[in-house]
């Protein structure tokens, strides 16, 4: 027979154990050397008043800011498009914004036009407040061929020569913030994934724009890549 003793220990261990990995998952993230914080398209277009506004989108800012302070690794991004880009639906006769045609690399959304090379609309927002930023990729600025991926443009084979970049800088974790969480935060996401990083995507220092179910698709091909969903609490700044 089991002594009293026993039982009880066996009773604790019971109790202890499966608290274990919630406990360890709890204690926040400190950034090392071998992350980076990826800033996607926090540019005036995108905020309130922006041509192609992303609703609270200026909210992203101050959190953006504040976990910015405990990476040593920041990249920004910018989209910069040409006049007349292959993704405005101005381009296209009788189209309008949020349509979709087909272009040679696959379906691609039609925008206001936004964020056009040179323009204000095209500026980061000036109460981003990250001087230590090592790197800014510029990207959609090929007329024909949209970019949403910090890392690869729409065609799946244009490269922006980020995932280099941070190789060489022995980068192995990326942790992302910006706009908009549906497209160009989750394709940045799922191609860091594809080049061999981590991927953490920092649900509360970015807005999306939902169209016709996006949000919740980004969401679902995140996970499915292994992309981990975390808050800006998670981190320690």
């Amino acid at each position: 027979m089991l002594s009293r003793r026993l039982v009880l220990t066996g009773f604790g261990a019971v109790s202890v154990v499966p608290l274990l990995p919630t406990m360890l998952w709890a204690a926040p993230m400190k950034p090392d050397d071998a992350s980076a914080l990826l800033v996607i398209d926090v540019q005036n277009c995108f905020l309130p008043g922006g041509s192609l506004a992303v609703k609270d989108g200026d909210q992203v800012v101050p959190i953006i800011n504040r976990i910015a302070k405990g990476f040593a690794n920041v990249v920004m991004t910018q989209d910069w498009h040409t006049a007349g880009h292959v993704s405005f639906a101005s381009t296209h006769s009788g189209k309008k914004p949020f349509e979709t045609i087909n272009l040679p690399y696959g379906k691609q959304v039609l925008w206001p036009d936004h964020c056009v090379q040179g323009t204000e609309g095209a500026s980061l927002s000036k109460d981003l407040a990250i001087p230590h930023a090592g790197l800014v990729i510029r990207k959609g600025f090929r007329k024909d061929i949209d970019s949403y991926s910090a890392f690869t443009e729409a065609d799946g084979k244009t490269t922006t020569g980020l995932a280099a970049y941070l190789k060489a800088r022995k980068v192995k974790r990326v942790y992302l913030a910006g706009l908009a969480t549906d497209f160009c935060v989750a394709w940045s996401a799922l191609d860091a994934r594809k080049a061999g990083f981590e991927a953490y995507v920092i649900e509360d220092a970015c807005r999306g724009i939902d169209t016709q179910g996006s949000l919740a698709k980004a969401w679902a091909d995140m996970t499915k890549a292994g992309v981990k969903r975390i808050q800006s609490s998670d981190i320690a700044a």
